[in-house]
């Protein structure tokens, strides 16, 4: 089964979801037009359906190799990859003064997730240094930026993020690597780092990793972090890649899916390294880099989604099964005309559509926020970043698990090909923080921190949706009354999870995770109204029936099937905390 890019639907979503009227507007972006935006992603299309997708299979099935202290990967990676390089698609979003294309986040969220589709593993290493481009930019001296930057940008070397160990996981604070300050303005870095994506391979010329580690007189705890940039080999005084850094990899993790992606353990002896900017700061400055990574894991999950929604579809059109229920046929049928296929398909459509919806909504959010001083923007922006991460990403689990379902016990076969979404979505709720952490950071930075108030705006916004549905037909005015119900749902969750806050923190946070499912569903189903209604707009002129129809189609679902369920997280959250906190469990 061949990835077909949903190039149309993406650029619906630049068009129509993106703000693109403001991002376009934007000093940073008024060179570009919607003609130039379909035109760089048609190529990233054809490119990742060409050349990308075709290594999915061959790497799930020989993954990286280790020997040695050396990784290689499989065979066509090191040929794709130097095609990546040549039509320099990793300078899509970055400064043109470093090399960069230029081009606004909502489009480098497409090229996302179309390479993600095409193979995730393969998509991990331009994910990854995508986050330590952003990190550099925003933290690095002039000098590291004159010497990282152009490269990464390039694609010539690639970039990790260092962060957990084996006694400290998700507890950053527990971090033990040592960087000891030398005479001559470097660091000696040593420790040990797991779990650390593209943390070795052979795909490019140079790795920059950047390290959390703690000088000797760092305060205890997540405090006393401070960020290195240490090079793989250390570069030379003219920019060039010269002998090995002592850091060296131990070793690469056996893993459930995305097999191809290098996991390693490194192991820092005193090796070179250089602070970003200043001691103690580490954490805030990794940020910037996990902010990064968590929003585009959360655009793996889309982009799984669809790659799952896609090999099922294509199954259950060819599937011959069983008469119809209806007894108008007497002979087998596609399995698509049976209507529990049906619901599970447009449950897959749904979801993955609302999950692209929302990613697109937030980038266009994230360039106005980058490039604008409004902290309503800001904030909003911020608020959605955890629903796109955590929404997306557990969804895609399910998406998957889907796909398994409609192909029946070949689902269960790994020839079939819809087994190796599933395992590979299983990560996404776990990278770069899990659902959990997300849930923590949505309701204690982006919630209580300032009373609600970006919640209630975020609530105000859909509700001010709502008032256009109901002025349309009735498939609208269907809309947007679950869509009104999910919003007062979630107002309802919001005002009890502000009052026990202040009274029963372990009960506000108990409803933590069903809040992020509430609102990234909530998010989800907003964002495909706002769809419904474009759609909507284009039928009227007479543009693309067949297309716009089935927006509004897909969101009359999301609608009526997907959005009642923030009712089901309402009841968890109010209802649910007593029974979750009270039970024991007994040795």
């Amino acid at each position: 089964m061949t990835y077909q890019p949903p190039v149309q639907d993406l650029m619906f979503c630049v068009e129509h979801l993106s703000h693109w009227e403001q991002v376009s507007s934007l000093a940073a972006y008024t060179d570009y037009d919607l003609a130039d935006v379909a035109a760089v992603i048609e190529g990233y299309a054809r490119f990742c359906e060409e050349q990308i997708a075709p290594l999915s299979h061959i790497g799930d099935t020989v993954g990286a190799q280790f020997d040695n202290g050396r990784v290689t990967m499989p065979d066509g990676d090191a040929q794709a990859y130097a095609q990546f390089v040549e039509m320099g698609w990793q300078a899509l979003t970055h400064p043109a003064e470093y090399g960069g294309m230029g081009l606004p986040k909502t489009v480098g969220a497409a090229a996302v997730e179309m390479l993600n589709a095409a193979d995730m593993s393969f998509g991990l290493c331009p994910l990854l240094t995508d986050g330590a481009i952003e990190a550099l930019l925003l933290t690095g001296s002039d000098e590291q930026k004159e010497t990282y930057l152009e490269p990464l940008i390039a694609g010539r070397w690639s970039g990790t993020m260092n962060l957990t160990e084996p006694q400290a996981g998700s507890d950053l604070g527990r971090v033990a690597t040592k960087a000891v300050l030398r005479p001559d303005g470097s660091y000696g870095v040593s420790g040990t780092k797991i779990f650390i994506t593209y943390g070795a391979h052979d795909l490019t010329e140079n790795i920059i990793h950047l390290v959390l580690a703690r000088t000797p007189d760092g305060p205890a705890g997540p405090k006393g972090l401070s960020l290195f940039v240490v090079p793989q080999k250390i570069v030379e005084p003219d920019g060039t890649p010269g002998a090995e850094n002592a850091v060296n990899c131990v070793s690469i993790e056996h893993k459930l899916g995305v097999r191809a992606s290098p996991t390693a353990v490194l192991e820092y002896k005193n090796a070179t390294g250089f602070l970003i900017g200043e001691e103690n700061r580490g954490l805030e400055y990794m940020f910037i880099m996990m902010n990064a990574a968590r929003f585009s894991v959360g655009v793996q999950g889309i982009a799984t989604s669809e790659r799952a929604y896609q090999r099922a579809l294509d199954y259950a059109r060819e599937r011959v099964q069983s008469r119809p229920v209806n007894g108008q046929v007497k002979d087998a049928v596609a399995i698509i005309e049976h209507p529990d296929v049906r619901r599970m398909l447009l449950r897959m459509r749904s979801l993955t559509e609302g999950g692209r919806a929302m990613a697109a909504a937030t980038a266009g959010l994230l360039d106005l926020a980058h490039h604008q001083d409004d902290p309503e923007i800001v904030a909003l922006a911020e608020f959605m970043v955890p629903l796109v991460k955590g929404f997306c990403s557990e969804r895609a689990v399910e998406v998957a698990s889907l796909g398994v379902q409609i192909h029946g016990g070949m689902g269960f076969i790994e020839e079939t090909g819809a087994a190796q979404h599933y395992r590979d979505a299983r990560i996404l709720p776990i990278y770069e923080g899990t659902t959990a952490i997300q849930a923590n950071d949505l309701l204690g930075r982006k919630v209580m921190r300032d009373g609600g108030g970006t919640a209630r705006r975020f609530a105000a916004r859909i509700a001010a949706t709502e008032a256009e549905l109901a002025k349309g037909d009735t498939a609208a005015q269907a809309i947007g009354a679950n869509l009104a119900q999910a919003r007062d749902a979630f107002e309802a969750s919001l005002d009890w999870m502000l009052e026990n806050s202040r009274k029963d923190i372990d009960a506000a946070f108990a409803g933590s995770v069903p809040f992020l499912m509430l609102a990234g569903t909530l998010a989800a189903g907003w964002k495909l109204a706002k769809g419904a209604l474009a759609a909507q707009t284009a039928l009227d002129a007479g543009k693309e029936a067949q297309f716009m129809t089935q927006k509004i189609a897909t969101a009359l679902f999301f609608a009526q099937h997907i959005l009642p369920e923030c009712t089901t997280e309402h009841t968890r959250i109010l209802l649910g905390s007593r029974s979750l906190l009270d039970a024991d469990f007994p040795d």
